[in-house]
């Protein structure tokens, strides 16, 4: 299941619908087209609809998904998307396919009219294999299998790569010095070209003044020119945003270059670069690195699995590489990007391939493979008696004394016990604050320290003057001390309201007898 629960354009769709997807781009001036991909090979579209770049056959806008024929069982293997927006695919036959804004022949079907729904791009292409697009705002680049790179669209600043600046109306061959070359990797950025050789060298082309070629200067390319400052570092991985580039090294490091007014480069300050610099990541070793035409932000993922971001962040500028809590580099453009839009295809692996914790999440209470069941209240829950032993040692020596597939339990209600359950699978409290104290019973009973603790935090954050002496009750009760002291203080800083409670008139003789005592130390009784 491909996760796309942070783009809100998917926010309507229905769970069922949403656990077929397995590939899926978020585009347009405000994150409000999308083109997904099912497990079925069916491609569905919705949003605004601007200029046909849903690919529908007409202008409709749609909330609803609708299907795409044109494109269904085509297998999408590289997609990209322009300001217009118009949109270009490649599929696994080596085939591209484009349609939506195409006022600058960005569609490469020698026509400046909008296309409506998809249409083969043949021109030049007819006998090559092309398994990777690239868009900028208004023009198109292609890679081949063999190397090649091929350009059609918008070319004012030179970013098709034909020596000119007249636009080019069909696919052309991208020559020059990458005559003889072979092309591992594209990019674009609103009004420029980038490729990365088989060699690691990268070339650039295009639009220059904010120095996003990385040439040490800011004047335009109307062919590739190759980055010196790179001699001898070899690049394998390049992604433009809207006017800076980042390249990834094959030693796991980044550099940067372009414009810089957001820190979109991430050398803690604002300067555009000319040229590639080096961005401190305190030498972690990084994997991936994130940036679209589109937007000011830039993103970076570590051999270790974390994410950082940089650049322009919901507005604000974060001028040195920030680290954050997503688990992919996507996350970052869905949450903190402007607009919030895909920097690439989104994909799922065919094997839907999930972390340790992940799976072990999802089998949590699953009849499937599981080989023990709890009955509560009359409610079953499913479990696995491997993991309950390896997590807990009341279940170690419990379940070696047993065979029993099914036990009873009941001491606590089934919220309580399912909770606890799914604690051992998840590491995480499934409960509202209300709820923990009956969990910190249990916990208390188990001698489940680090759970405890847990529900200590979860009952602190659903403290109220009315429920503070109840807690404070079950505090002493279960010697939670931590969770006793904050509730204990809380009611003196909130002692007027707190004795007029009930929990406060019902409070057992001796409790009441040592609150007021330490209350008095406290100094909560003087005038």
């Amino acid at each position: 299941m491909l996760d796309v629960g942070k783009w809100p354009v998917f926010a309507l769709l229905p769970p069922d619908e949403l656990r077929l997807i397995r590939q899926a781009c978020v585009f347009g001036s405000s994150g409000n087209e999308a083109i997904y991909v099912t497990v079925n090979d069916e491609v569905f579209a919705l949003g605004t609809n601007c200029s046909g770049c849903l690919g529908l056959g007409d202008v409709q806008s749609t909330i609803e998904p609708r299907r795409v024929d044109l494109l269904c069982g085509k297998k999408i293997v590289s997609l990209s998307y322009g300001t217009g927006p118009h949109v270009v695919i490649a599929t696994a036959d080596g085939e591209v396919y484009a349609w939506g804004h195409n006022g600058y022949s960005q569609l490469g079907n020698g026509t400046t009219n909008h296309g409506l729904a998809p249409a083969h791009v043949s021109t030049n292409l007819l006998t090559k294999k092309v398994v990777e697009v690239a868009c900028g705002s208004h023009h198109t680049i292609a890679r081949s299998t063999d190397g090649e790179v091929y350009a059609w669209g918008y070319n004012n600043s030179g970013q098709v790569g034909s020596g000119s600046t007249a636009n080019q109306p069909t696919p052309r061959r991208v020559s020059s010095c990458l005559q003889s070359k072979v092309v591992v990797n594209i990019a674009c950025g609103q009004l420029c070209s980038m490729a990365v050789l088989d060699s690691g060298e990268t070339y650039g082309w295009g639009y220059n003044c904010n120095g996003q070629l990385g040439l040490g200067n800011n004047g335009n390319q109307h062919t590739p020119c190759r980055i010196a400052a790179l001699q001898g570092i070899s690049i394998v991985q390049i992604a433009c945003g809207y006017a800076h580039t980042l390249a990834l090294t094959e030693d796991g490091l980044i550099y940067a270059w372009g414009a810089n007014s957001y820190g979109q480069l991430g050398t803690g300050n604002k300067s555009n670069q000319a040229v590639p610099v080096l961005v401190n990541l305190e030498k972690e070793r990084l994997v991936e690195v994130a940036a679209c035409h589109s937007s000011h932000t830039s993103a970076a993922k570590t051999q270790t699995g974390q994410v950082l971001m940089w650049g322009q962040c919901r507005g604000q500028a974060v001028a040195s590489p920030h680290l954050t809590h997503f688990s992919c580099t996507d996350d970052v453009f869905a949450c903190f990007a402007t607009p919030a839009v895909t920097w690439h295809l989104l994909s799922v692996d065919g094997d839907d391939y999930l972390t340790v914790a992940q799976s072990l999440k999802k089998e949590f209470d699953s009849p499937e493979i599981s080989d023990l069941k709890f009955l509560v209240d009359g409610k079953s829950i499913h479990v696995h008696k491997a993991l309950l032993k390896i997590r807990c040692e009341y279940f170690r020596a419990l379940l070696n004394e047993t065979d029993e597939e099914s036990i009873e339990i009941q001491q606590f209600p089934y919220l309580v016990y399912r909770a606890f359950l799914e604690y051992l699978y998840t590491d995480t409290i499934n409960l509202p604050p209300e709820d923990a104290v009956g969990l910190l019973d249990l916990a208390t009973f188990y001698r489940e320290n680090r759970l405890k603790r847990l529900c200590q935090e979860t009952i602190k954050r659903g403290i109220s003057e009315e429920n503070a002496i109840t807690l404070l009750s079950a505090a002493v009760k279960y010697e939670a001390q931590d969770l006793e002291d904050f509730c204990f203080k809380f009611s003196v800083n909130h002692l007027t309201a707190v004795t007029q409670s009930q929990a406060f008139a019902d409070m057992d003789h001796d409790l009441l007898k040592n609150f007021i005592s330490k209350a008095s130390r406290f100094g909560a009784f003087k005038n």
